[in-house]
This record gives C-alpha cells, sequence and structure tokens, in this order.
C-alpha cells in the first residue's frame, strides 16, 4: 500500500521581536522613545518584542525608519548561499585617506549583529585610543602587534588572539618589520549596515 503523501509542513511565522529589542537597546532608545516614533503605544511594542503580538507590516516599516533599517532586517530569509565568502573574491577597501586596508568577511544577516573583517596594517601605523559598546575579539594571522587595553598593553604574533569588551579604552600599533594582518571580529552596532571602522 502506497504511502500518503506528506503535507509540505507549514511555514513559520517570523519572530523579529528580538530583533527590534536589540536594535532598540543598541540604539540607547527606551520602549517609550521607540512607540511615540513609530507612532505606536508602549503597551503594544513591548508586546511586539516579546513575540505576543504581530505589527501589520505598515507599523513593521515605522518601526524600521525609527530604527534606522530597512523593513528588509526583520523579515528577509537570507539564502544558503548567500553565507559565503571566497577567498580572492572579497573586494578590499579603505575609509577616507587611511592607510589601513579592509576586507569584508561577514554577511548581511536580518537581525544580525556580527561583523568581521579581515585588516591589514601597515608598518609604523599606531591608532587613536577609542571606546565603543559591544565586543571584540582580534585573531593575528601576520606581523606583529602590539594592543593596549586600559592599562595593560599585549605584544601579539600570528595565532595570539585577544578578546575584549570595546568599551574599554584600547588602541593598537604594527610595531614590526612588516604588514600585519589580522580577522576582527565584533558586536559593535556602529557596524551594522554600515562601512566598517578600525577596531
Amino acid at each position: 500500500m502506497p504511502e500518503p503523501l506528506r503535507q509540505p509542513e507549514p511555514a513559520q511565522p517570523h519572530a523579529f521581536g528580538g530583533r527590534i529589542r536589540d536594535l532598540r537597546r543598541k540604539a540607547g532608545m527606551t520602549l517609550q522613545a521607540l512607540a511615540d516614533q513609530a507612532g505606536i503605544s508602549v503597551g503594544f511594542l513591548s508586546q511586539v518584542e516579546r513575540d505576543k503580538a504581530t505589527p501589520s507590516l505598515g507599523t513593521l516599516a515605522g518601526l524600521a525608519a525609527a530604527l534606522g533599517v530597512e523593513i528588509d532586517w526583520f523579515i528577509a530569509t537570507p539564502r544558503p548561499s548567500d553565507s559565503i565568502t571566497r577567498a580572492g573574491e572579497r573586494p578590499s577597501f579603505s575609509i577616507a585617506d587611511s592607510s589601513l586596508r579592509y576586507e569584508r568577511v561577514n554577511t548581511t544577516l536580518p537581525g544580525g549583529t556580527l561583523s568581521s573583517l579581515i585588516i591589514e596594517i601597515p608598518v609604523g601605523y599606531a591608532s587613536e585610543i577609542t571606546a565603543h559598546t559591544g565586543e571584540e575579539l582580534i585573531y593575528v594571522l601576520v606581523g606583529t602587534l602590539r594592543q593596549t587595553l586600559g592599562d595593560a598593553t599585549f605584544v601579539l604574533h600570528p595565532g595570539d588572539t585577544l578578546h575584549f569588551m570595546g568599551d574599554t579604552p584600547h588602541s593598537f600599533a604594527n610595531v614590526g618589520d612588516g604588514p600585519v594582518r589580522l580577522l576582527w571580529t565584533g558586536t559593535s552596532p556602529r557596524l551594522i549596515g554600515r562601512s566598517p571602522e578600525s577596531p
């Protein structure tokens, strides 16, 4: 006796409340501020963020606009083929007249907060001290890097890593006799959907 045909599984509804909440918090907005900008009640927004209520497409568009992202940020489903980058095919770029060279490793995922770059640092380069929200992880591929983190200073060689919170004041410098190449990965909200910035 032939087996009965299997019915296709229904499409799973989008659960984007967490994405909205994460973006709101990264933007430093209160529930009330976001609700006011999107033209909805704070109670309804609270339910949306907890996936207890589903906004209309128009409301979702208003939330996206208030958070500075496209509506696809919440509802797009990436294809598996969009998740890979190939060596030799990733474009490299710099920011303004900076001598640093960047190569983006990560792809863009709706709601994603992770950015990853290969950064090439020329001989003698030293960065300014910076601090910001988010985590950072660096993995030295080539060269010798001096990294300051608060009052501590580390000299990193190929294969060494450093994982830290970005709100600790930090800076870096190439102290070797050749270029440094490192893999930088972080959750800094400044990098979401924007051009990369220095680590």
